[in-house]
């Protein structure tokens, strides 16, 4: 499913790798958080596995495609097998609910019979179908992630990677959200979800890969949240630049064409507007 083999990633004006020498191996089904200080390399890791980056060394394999082999052309369609929910929503302000979710189908070229059905299936699921109506700006926090999430999961994709979905949430809200999470890990769902939120990672007791440092420290099955204070022995490493976020896009406007964007996750198929710009 995602395998990762001796992986070194350098940013440029860094004086360390974010990532150095990493290896993993994700199987089928798993669900793996991803813990760490700010800096250890958890984004950096995601990067490459939405293949918004490449390593400078070592390989990276994910459903079967080797991501530094893989034709630009062709990772706007690697990536529809793949959902991805991020801290801050990014939804369309203008669109509703439904729209919002049905918009990922629509440039993907998906049928107007398929989104019709599949739409108010996710939504109920995530249990929004008497919002579809709703703008955003009508929604709580918590909803507004569900949103998120079902437009993620509508494409049925084979691996949902989340960047600390309940990073904006309260207590009662995260505990909302990772139900649904674990509802579609159980469902033949790979989930990542890069995290420092301790009670969620005590609570589920899945497996926890820890970095520090651009290296992984400890990998765990059926664990709780493992703090690192410091490097382990016999790692010394200066201080590393902090790696970027996941990229984030302009803020959006209701101008779009049909044009293949390789460096966006969710609207692969999207060029947006940048009003800054204007």
């Amino acid at each position: 499913m995602i395998r990762i083999d001796n992986v070194t990633k350098h940013y440029r004006g860094a004086n360390r790798p974010a990532l150095n020498g990493v290896s993993l191996e994700i199987e089928k089904g798993d669900f793996v958080f991803l813990v760490g200080a700010s800096g250890s390399g958890k984004s950096s890791l995601m990067r490459l596995i939405l293949r918004e980056d490449i390593p400078n060394s070592g390989s990276v394999f994910v459903l079967g495609e080797n991501l530094r082999r893989i034709p630009g052309r062709r990772v706007p369609y690697f990536r529809r097998k793949m959902g991805m929910v991020f801290q801050d929503f990014r939804l369309l302000p203008s669109k509703t609910v439904a729209q919002n979710v049905a918009f990922s189908l629509e440039v993907i070229g998906k049928s107007r019979a398929f989104i019709q059905t599949a739409v108010p299936d996710v939504l109920e699921m995530v249990g929004l179908g008497h919002k579809a109506n709703n703008l955003p700006s009508e929604l709580s926090g918590g909803e507004q992630q569900r949103v998120a999430l079902a437009r993620a999961i509508v494409n049925k994709p084979a691996i949902l990677l989340a960047d600390e979905p309940t990073g904006n949430l309260d207590p009662a809200t995260s505990e909302e959200i990772m139900r649904l999470i674990e509802r579609i890990n159980a469902a033949g769902t790979t989930v990542v979800m890069a995290t420092h939120d301790r009670g969620i990672v005590d609570r589920l007791q899945k497996r926890v890969v820890v970095l520090s440092e651009g290296n992984i420290i400890s990998d765990m099955r059926d664990s709780g949240y493992v703090s690192v204070d410091k490097p382990t022995p016999g790692f010394a490493a200066p201080e590393i630049a902090t790696e970027p976020a996941l990229a984030q896009p302009p803020r959006l406007t209701e101008t779009f064409t049909e044009t293949i964007v390789t460096s966006r996750s969710f609207l692969d198929e999207v060029i947006y507007e940048n009003e800054d710009e204007k």
